[in-house]
């Protein structure tokens, strides 16, 4: 029997991949979205089933909803009994107002407004460290607490979550039990209106990352990009499982394991260079240094083919399958002729995105375009929109961050509001915006011969070529064809404060070396920026992602590539040695409940 679930749309982020959740735990659920009052009137009284999810900037989500109408709709029906679930920004949106967007109003369900996490958080200070804000990756929920104050019963869930599997977070702001107190007030306010509460921890900050009343239920994790534990709260859900029991035997925790200093579990992502070959044939492929042409071997041959490791959706799944926190397409491809609409890299989303249920990065391409069809421009945050509703959750930019920063530090740091890094992030929130930064080490004599941050090297043994004693690491764009008089650090610090969340920083000197990380590279990055930094480049074994996690300067998570795609190592087999050999905290999908 078919069974409608309707979803709100208020044109906030990836919504593809909750569609993609809700069909593959049932084929016979129909979705329908609702973008509007008109709409919400029309499917009104046919409702059982609805989600509320969103991704990005609070005031721009709830700015949205009232333009369209909804907040009424939205109270009515949570207050006839009908079942409902917010995800994310969707749980936000419940609160009185977030520090985030404070001209802007709440939905009001709870007295409470939401704050910014602290990069200055006491535990990382304590540590030499600041913490990265946005919370991005897996974490425990670490209470769950019953109207009455109490803790729910050993093996009884809401709505499947408990406080063993790990869930997928990505926010800078939430709903933060500010002290002892706070908590006590919201325990009190529970009891007496009959609330259930999930609780989180990153780092020394407590926050809230589940919230039921009877019919309403609303996470600030993503379950739809949680894998098979958070398909497992979304299946619950739908079934009106609101109190399922998990039994004892079903889970395997690891006491030995060592947590990390906020709570995360070290994130081991899947990366996946696609381009065309010469036959026109979307490829996966990887090569030395950027080159990603195999050497001829047959006499006669013009030039050499493209290095062909695999079809892009069926190696992603195959990371995923084997444990890969988060996959990233990185498209080395230039789609110059191809009408917006057509970029193979959609198509290449859509299908990722209905079998994989973790998070999906995008790069290549994220800049305002011409589309050849209309030669009409189409600008960086619809591009980016295209990518986010065909499965996308962040979008990956390289070329065109640099030179947002060339422009950015010859504007005197002034902020123009009209880049995509900005706009971006204004509609679709920071989290969804990496930075894909691709240096190259430059030797210099004395730090007076240049206005970048230089690096002091003090290892006799890695001296430049004329025995320079300072370097730093010039960007460039491109795929590395072209250098800018820029340094990376000087990269990161521009378009973090433009809005980014995240960088993705490579590095050509290692790429393809398999000899370890960049790590004088990540060391400098890291203790500059305030947001999460991914290791990139010369990825060769599992020792080269323990010597990166085990830095001081707090590395966010890690990429490999060629180790995975020529079948050396597994994901799941990096992940067993970091847990068993290093005694780090990974994720491990034997750990789901089902």
């Amino acid at each position: 029997m078919t069974e409608t679930v309707y979803i709100i749309d208020v044109e906030s982020g990836n919504l593809q991949s909750l569609s993609n959740a809700i069909k593959h735990i049932n084929p016979n659920y129909e979705i329908k979205f609702i973008h509007n009052l008109s709409e919400f009137q029309q499917y009104d009284t046919q409702i059982r089933k609805l989600l509320f999810p969103g991704v990005g900037n609070y005031g721009h989500f709830v700015k949205e909803i009232h333009n369209r109408n909804l907040s009424g709709p939205i109270h009515d029906y949570i207050s006839s009994g009908r079942s409902f679930m917010g995800i994310c920004v969707g749980l936000q949106a419940f609160f009185n107002r977030s520090e985030e967007s404070p001209e802007y109003k709440g939905l009001g369900y709870l007295e409470m407004d939401l704050y910014k996490f602290d990069n200055l958080d006491p535990v990382f200070v304590e540590n030499g460290l600041k913490k990265s804000v946005p919370h991005i990756g897996w974490n425990h929920v670490s209470e769950l607490v019953e109207p009455d104050g109490g803790l729910f019963e050993d093996g009884v869930s809401l709505y499947g979550i408990n406080t063993i599997n790990k869930y997928y977070f990505v926010h800078s702001y939430a709903a933060i039990i500010k002290n002892e107190e706070a908590k006590k007030g919201l325990l009190k306010f529970g009891k007496e209106n009959g609330w259930n509460f999930a609780f989180a921890k990153y780092g020394s900050e407590e926050f809230l990352a589940a919230i039921n009343k009877g019919n309403f239920f609303a996470t600030q994790f993503h379950p739809e990009k949680s894998g098979v534990a958070g398909l497992k709260v979304l299946k619950d859900f739908l079934e009106d499982k609101q109190f399922p029991v998990i039994a004892k035997n079903d889970v395997q925790s690891h006491p030995e394991t060592e947590v990390t200093l906020g709570g995360l579990t070290r994130r081991i992502i899947a990366c996946l260079d696609v381009r065309t070959n010469d036959d026109g044939d979307l490829v996966v492929t990887k090569g030395d240094q950027y080159n990603v042409r195999e050497e001829s071997k047959e006499e006669g041959e013009s030039k050499s083919k493209v290095r062909n490791l695999g079809k892009p959706v069926e190696l992603a799944t195959r990371y995923y399958n084997q444990g890969a926190d988060e996959i990233t397409f990185l498209n080395i491809t230039s789609f110059r002729n191809s009408p917006i609409k057509d970029l193979p890299m959609l198509q290449v989303l859509k299908k990722a995105a209905e079998t994989i249920f973790v998070p999906l990065t995008v790069g290549g391409g994220i800049k305002d375009m011409i589309d050849p069809e209309t030669n009409q421009v189409v600008s960086a945050a619809k591009i980016a929109d295209l990518y986010f509703r065909s499965g996308a959750d962040k979008v990956s930019i390289g070329s065109d961050a640099v030179i947002i920063a060339e422009n950015y530090y010859a504007n005197n740091k002034v902020k123009t509001g009209t880049t995509s890094i900005e706009t971006i992030s204004a509609t679709f929130g920071v989290q969804a915006v990496v930075i894909s930064v691709d240096p190259k080490r430059k030797y210099i004599a004395s730090p007076s011969d240049t206005s970048m941050q230089v690096i002091k090297i003090t290892d006799p043994s890695k001296y430049g070529p004329q025995g320079e004693q300072y370097c730093y690491y010039q960007v460039t764009s491109q795929g590395g064809r072209k250098t800018h008089e820029l340094g990376a650090l000087e990269l990161c610090l521009a378009c973090e404060d433009l809005g980014a969340g995240e960088i993705l920083l490579n590095s050509i000197d290692h790429d393809g070396s398999n000899k370890g990380y960049n790590l004088e590279l990540l060391t400098q990055i890291k203790t500059n920026v305030s947001i999460p930094v991914i290791a990139s480049s010369g990825a060769g074994n599992p020792q080269h992602f323990k010597e990166v996690f085990e830095m001081e300067c707090g590395i966010d998570a890690a990429l490999g590539a060629g180790l995975f795609h020529r079948g050396e190592y597994s994901v799941n087999e990096v992940k067993r040695y970091l847990q068993q050999e290093a005694k780090m905290d990974v994720r491990l999908d034997d750990n789901v409940v089902l």
